[in-house]
């Protein structure tokens, strides 16, 4: 099983709008995932073991696996590149 994490800025409304759309995607490719939600200021700590992280904040930070901005899922443009991005790095 894969395990994607998903961090946003301040709270937590984009990261499970994001999540959930990650969710449905990857059920639809048939890859079974973990996907968790946290901070961006978060990350560090929890970053560890995961196969890859979307952020709908801005990330420079290197965790050692494949980082995605998924600001795509909550303004809707550039959705279909963000979806083939999450689904090249989980496969």
């Amino acid at each position: 099983m894969k395990k994607v994490l998903v961090a946003c800025g301040g709270a937590v409304a984009t990261s499970t709008v994001a999540a959930n759309k990650i969710k449905d995607l990857l059920k639809k490719e048939n890859i079974q995932v973990d996907v968790q939600q946290c901070r961006v200021s978060e990350l560090s700590s929890k970053a560890q073991n995961v196969d890859l992280i979307v952020t709908t904040a801005k990330v420079d930070r290197d965790y050692g696996v494949p980082v995605i901005h998924g600001i795509a899922f909550i303004s809707g443009v550039g959705i279909d590149k963000t979806n083939e991005q999450i689904i090249d790095a989980l496969k």
